[in-house]
Parts: structure tokens; C-alpha cells; sequence
């Protein structure tokens, strides 16, 4: 298999439950998380020229875990696609070409990027793993340690928003009880307006769950890196969010969120 990198994959920004917590025999790491349920150890194993990704977990089948590593989808085309389009992005898309886009629950990216706002990703983990211990299932010990599942929404709703600021969530606590509430009443948000309304979120946070939460791949979430990127690539005024998303819509179309995530972990990794 190729176009696969568990680097690339985890540490992109778009999940908050895997954690680097090993090294294979040839060096690479191993990782270790908790999707749909169920913990996994992750590592890439070289096989013929090409490498395979080995998993041991707790549950879930091979269907499951294609599907949540998305490994029915062409990446070598999408690159191809991309550059095409604009060569200009042929070294991001190289430099972050192991990346995939996984297909995450929509209740856990909900309340992950309301989590993310103005925080820092190893605050992110501890915050997320913190309501995971409180409020989620036990999966019982996985490699050395008790893991737990990302609460079901019923499970959520019975924090307080004084249980979550003892978690150090701040002012994100209200958000994530509303949001909570109003998820229980209607339903998973199904597009960006009806993610938009949920309580606490603004639009690069609704781009967000509506790219790794819906997979809505033509989705463009623009953060403080994104404004940078678009700035230095493109020429836009920072300020110009809306022209930046037009921009992304017309050039990449149903791509735009991969090339998000190739130029964002591109520029991030570097520190460009």
C-alpha cells in the first residue's frame, strides 16, 4: 500500500486520540488510539517495495478500519489531480504525501474542534482524554494502560458545565454542554448550516467538523496557518477569509480539503 504515513495521518490536526507510543523494529513509530470504540496499535510494516499498515485492536472489523482510514480512496490520483491544477502545491502534496483523511465519528469532531479553539494540541488531548475518562466507556488496559471510548452523546449530556471547567476546558464548557443538548434534540448536523448553528462554533471550526467529521472533502477550513499559507502562495490580504474559500472552491473543487491538509501540515511541519 502506498501514499500511506501514520506521521502524516496523526499528526495533521485532524484527530486528537492517537499518540506516538512506540517504535518498530526498523525504526518507524508506532502508534497507539481509540476510534468507533475501540484502541489500536498502528505501524507501517515495508512489504515488497511498498508497506503495509498492521493494526491490532480491540474490536471493529477489517471493513470498519478500511473505511475509518479511508483505504478505498486513490490518494496517488488525488496528488495528481491537485497538481494539475496548481504545481505550485506539488511540494506540499510530496512532503505531506502519506496523509489520509480518516473517517472520524461526528459527535466526537463536534465536540473535539469546540475543545480546539484558541488551545494548543497537547492541551486538546489532555482536555479530550480528560471527558473520555469521565464520561466514556472503559475499554479496559490496551498496551499498559485503561483506554476509553469518546462518550455517545447520552453519555455527554450528563456533565455539568462546573464538571467540565474542573477540567480545564474555560469557557468552552457552555459551549460543549449546548452543543451537546442541541445534538440530543436534532440530530447530527448533516452541512455547514446546520453545524454553524450549533453553539460555539464559527465557521473555520464548522469546515473543520464538516471536512473530518463528513468527510465533505471539498471543504476549506481556514485557520491562523491557512491565512499565512494563502498569503505567502497566493497573495491574499489575511483578512480576506472569503476570498480565500472562493479561491479554494474554484481551484480544487471536490479536493480543496486535501489540499488544506497538504499545504497546512506542510508549512506547520516546516515552520515556514
Amino acid at each position: 500500500m502506498n501514499d500511506i504515513d501514520l506521521v502524516h495521518t496523526f499528526e495533521c490536526g485532524q484527530c486528537f486520540r492517537w499518540n506516538e507510543e512506540g517504535t518498530a523494529a526498523d525504526g518507524s513509530p508506532v502508534y497507539v488510539g481509540v476510534a468507533g470504540g475501540y484502541a489500536a496499535e498502528a505501524e507501517i510494516v515495508p512489504h515488497d517495495g511498498t508497506a503495509d499498515l498492521v493494526l491490532n485492536v480491540t474490536g471493529g472489523d477489517e471493513k470498519f478500519w478500511a473505511e475509518y482510514f479511508d483505504l478505498g480512496t486513490d490518494y496517488s490520483e488525488i496528488k495528481r489531480s491537485l497538481i494539475e491544477k496548481d504545481d505550485r502545491i506539488s511540494d506540499a502534496a510530496e512532503y505531506g504525501g502519506g496523509i489520509r483523511i480518516l473517517n472520524q465519528d461526528m459527535f466526537e469532531m463536534l465536540i473535539s474542534f469546540i475543545v480546539s479553539q484558541n488551545n494548543n494540541i497537547p492541551r486538546i488531548k489532555k482536555c479530550i482524554e480528560a471527558i473520555c475518562e469521565r464520561y466514556g466507556t472503559s475499554l479496559g488496559e490496551f498496551r499498559g494502560r485503561e483506554r476509553f471510548a469518546f462518550p455517545e452523546a447520552e453519555e455527554l449530556a450528563k456533565a455539568t458545565e462546573q464538571e467540565l471547567a474542573d477540567m480545564r476546558l474555560g469557557y468552552r464548557n457552555k459551549y460543549i454542554v449546548a452543543s451537546t443538548a442541541k445534538f440530543m434534540a436534532e440530530g447530527a448536523p448533516g452541512n455547514y448550516e446546520e453545524i454553524l448553528s450549533y453553539p460555539g462554533v464559527g465557521p473555520k471550526v464548522a469546515n473543520c467538523i464538516l471536512l473530518f467529521g463528513l468527510h465533505r472533502t471539498d471543504a476549506f477550513p481556514v485557520d491562523v496557518w491557512v491565512k499565512h499559507i494563502m498569503n505567502d502562495m497566493y497573495g491574499f490580504d489575511k483578512s480576506d477569509i472569503r476570498g480565500m474559500q472562493k479561491f479554494a472552491e474554484e481551484k480544487f473543487g471536490e479536493y480543496a480539503g486535501y489540499a488544506q491538509q497538504y499545504l497546512f501540515y506542510y508549512y506547520r511541519d516546516r515552520k515556514m
